[in-house]
């Protein structure tokens, strides 16, 4: 069986596993603190590159 990791933690996901949409693709994260922890890293990284993808 394949062991599936928070994107934001590494920890081992379990059955309530969060999906997050980041720049187009689709990450699993393990509880609500890392699924804003990610948005805002994003946000930050779009604010600081302008927008431009």
């Amino acid at each position: 069986m394949k062991k599936t990791t928070c994107a934001a933690c590494d920890c081992e996901l379990g059955a309530e596993a969060i999906t997050v949409k980041l720049g187009g693709k689709t990450v699993e994260v393990c509880c609500q603190e890392c699924a804003e922890a990610l948005n805002e890293a994003e946000a930050a990284t779009s604010a600081a590159s302008g927008g431009r993808e």
